[in-house]
């Protein structure tokens, strides 16, 4: 149980807050603080310190107006001090990541009376290497065989010594931090590729510009960090290295994750592999043409030069098998795709022919011994740079060929991850990999491109996040799905255990009207449909603040060009410009009294932040419902339903819900607002789950017109 001083500590800083602040104590912000502070002071360990209980993950839902941010930070980060344990915070987006780190935070630190120290921690591929610039700086071309091998790969042989001497004088002369988000320039992805390195190849304390490394100096003050604040991407990549590799080690760590929603699909992406044939071959084929400088370079060394002596018979078996692979899978396109076109062909349940599984099988062998080769040779050439380690090496000759092997190794990873992923045996009774193919025309070569991804993360997350942390707090404006969490507990592999809370708003929501209008149509028939949208937006009235989503771009440009002048030039649609130049103009109008028409698509639903008069009126032209076309979603479903469920009923209706609240959740943005909310999809009158999602919505007021009897469940 958390002790009668930590309560008090927590209290106390509550209350200098929201003195010093102003502000107002609200009731839902108090109960998250409580539930926090009860999950976490709950945790129990053994007598060296490792965690015992099986409740020490929490997960609350917390309505916009909550004060979220103030309520975790507040609870937690006493406690994680007093358990001698390290805060992570995590966001999914760069939006609520910069108010953390550069309001929130701040804030605290002045107000609360506790005492801490905050880092932003960030990948290595986000800041500049050092040694690099210096090569740049000197004048010398980057390490020339990683130049010629790279060159060869991404075609880029732009000169960057300008944008190098400026990155230098500005690091050096501390103005700026060697973040490339930090700098005041977009940096495009080419430039930046020439400017950084990775895990592989960095080589650490044996680099000699270690001391002005701008990751290391960043690391650095992360371990002095009381909190970190970070983001899903992260933590889950950390978590695919093992775990405290970037980010102090899970054990040793309460993580606090905001917009939690988000954390399945993120943790997908992470586990999601791809590899292309043509770009496989390429980068191969230049492997073997590089043999006989890298036998050169490095053959002195006796392991290197035995090594390097197998890789001629290592990619003739790999060759011939990825052409194979065209072979195999020209059958299966419907047609040759135009330039900058791609087809999907996704196989069943994820069940692969006898063929390709059998494709599959020979390739994972021959990768995973490249692998292996290739970290052997990348540990050797390590090894060289340190003055204290004899191994027949000279450090000149380890630098020169250590980033072209770190290099090709992580490619060679890539693939056989690919491979594994693609050739791996079904387990029974679990959900299947999702397993597809890609062809395209890049420029008039053909590609086939060769992906596998899990349909579910849970099991991963259950084992390595929530099994390994010591404790955390999962959090969002949106968590439960049709008023329950089951939908995020499958995904997230959240255990029925764990504590579960919906708090309760602060907002007044009969201040606002929930409107289905007689206009509202079927979307079915798509003439009508759209002929009623375009009728009800040319009847908002001149001064109103709206905002109109669509689920299809194309109806959205339909029902743009349809528009009267007068209506259209009060609009101002996603389609036609940048979302922070499309929020400053709709402001600027709403400021100068005159109305405004925001047309946007499913991400104006969420993290649009227009409060007050900025934002009177939502209208959601359709129920967001997602099609599961898309190959791990299409594979998911089937697995669904080969198991007697429903896969409209347990996961587009569920995650309808979750998208329909957040749209809704575009109106009422501070205690004062109000207005109008108006769905345009009758469905939610005629269909079984109408009711459902009318019920999982905040208590608006309900106007509800032509309410006709339930029809039979149909999407």
């Amino acid at each position: 149980m958390l002790d009668d001083a930590l309560k008090r500590d927590i209290q106390s800083a509550y209350r200098r807050v929201i003195e010093a602040r102003s502000l107002k104590p609200r009731y839902g912000q108090r109960l998250m603080m409580a539930e926090i502070a009860r999950t976490l002071g709950d945790i129990k360990t053994d007598e060296q310190g490792k965690r015992v209980s099986q409740e020490h993950v929490c997960v609350l839902e917390a309505g916009t107006g909550t004060g979220k941010t103030l309520a975790y930070l507040l609870s937690a980060l006493p406690i994680a001090k007093a358990q001698g344990k390290r805060l992570v915070i995590s966001t999914a987006t760069v939006a609520l990541q910069e108010q953390v780190l550069h309001q929130d935070l701040p804030m605290l630190k002045a107000s609360s009376g506790l005492d801490f120290e905050y880092a932003l921690a960030k990948g290595r591929g986000r800041y500049v290497c050092v040694a690099k610039l210096d090569q740049l700086m000197e004048g010398a071309e980057e390490n020339p065989t990683m130049s010629l091998f790279e060159q060869s790969l991404v075609n880029t042989q732009e000169d960057i010594g300008e944008l190098a001497r400026e990155l230098a004088e500005a690091y050096g002369s501390g103005e700026w931090q060697g973040d490339r988000d930090s700098w005041p320039q977009t940096i495009a992805d080419p430039q930046w590729r020439r400017l950084t390195v990775d895990h592989r190849q960095c080589t650490n304390r044996r680099c000699g510009h270690f001391g002005a490394c701008a990751f290391f100096r960043a690391r650095r003050g992360m371990d002095e960090a009381d909190i970190i604040v970070a983001n899903h991407d992260l933590v889950l990549a950390d978590l695919s290295l093992g775990g405290g590799v970037v980010l102090p080690n899970p054990k040793d760590t309460i993580y606090v994750f905001d917009e939690a929603h988000h954390l399945p699909d993120k943790a997908l992406e992470h586990f999601y592999h791809r590899q292309g044939v043509n770009a496989s071959m390429r980068w191969l084929g230049q492997l073997k043409k590089s043999l006989t400088d890298l036998t050169t370079g490095l053959g002195a060394q006796h392991t290197i030069a035995r090594l390097l002596g197998q890789f001629p018979e290592l990619l003739a078996s790999i060759e011939p098998r990825l052409g194979d692979a065209f072979r195999l899978a020209q059958p299966l396109a419907e047609r040759t795709p135009e330039d900058n076109e791609r087809l999907h062909y996704r196989f069943a349940m994820g069940r692969l022919p006898a063929a390709f599984r059998d494709l599959a099988q020979q390739l994972i062998t021959p990768f995973a011994e490249l692998s292996r080769h290739l970290e052997t040779i990348s540990d050797i050439l390590r090894e060289s740079l340190d003055p204290d380690k004899s191994t027949g090496l000279a450090r000149e000759q380890a630098e020169a060929w250590l980033p072209l092997i770190a290099l090709v190794h992580g490619r060679a990873l890539e693939a056989h991850a690919l491979w594994q992923a693609f050739g791996a045996e079904e387990v029974e009774d679990a959900p299947p990999q999702a397993r597809w193919l890609t062809f395209e025309q890049r420029s008039g070569e053909a590609e086939l491109t060769f992906s596998a991804s899990p349909v579910s993360a849970a099991e991963t997350l259950a084992r390595y996040l929530w099994g390994s942390c010591h404790g955390a707090v999962l959090t969002s404006a949106t968590l439960t799905a049709l008023g329950r969490f089951d939908r995020l507990q499958e995904r997230a592999g959240l255990a029925n255990r764990y504590r579960y809370q919906i708090l309760p708003s602060p907002f007044d929501y009969s201040r606002a009207v929930l409107s289905v209008p007689r206009e509202a149509v079927d979307p079915a028939d798509r003439d009508a449909h759209e002929s009623a949208i375009v009728d009800f937006i040319e009847k908002l009235g001149t001064d109103e603040a709206a905002l109109v989503l669509f689920s299809s771009r194309k109806q959205l440009r339909a029902v743009t060009a349809s528009l009267e002048e007068d209506t259209a030039a009060r609009t101002l649609s996603q389609d036609d410009m940048p979302r922070r130049e499309l929020i400053e103009r709709h402001r600027k109008r709403v400021d100068e009294g005159r109305g405004s028409i925001i047309l946007g698509l499913a991400s104006f639903a969420e993290g649009i932040d227009l409060p007050g008069d900025y934002l009177t009126h939502v209208v959601i032209t359709r129920l967001p419902f997602a099609v599961p076309d898309d190959p791990v979603g299409a594979t998911l479903a089937e697995w669904i339903e080969s198991r007697g469920g429903n896969p409209f009923m347990k996961i587009s209706v569920p995650d309808a819900s979750i998208k329909l609240v957040q749209a809704c959740g575009r109106l009422i943005r501070k205690e004062v607002d109000s207005g109008r909310i108006t769905l345009l999809d009758r469905r939610v009158l005629t269909r079984r789950y109408g009711r459902a999602l009318l019920d999982s919505l905040p208590p608006f007021r309900r106007e509800i017109e032509g309410v006709a009897a339930p029809a039979t469940l149909a999407s």
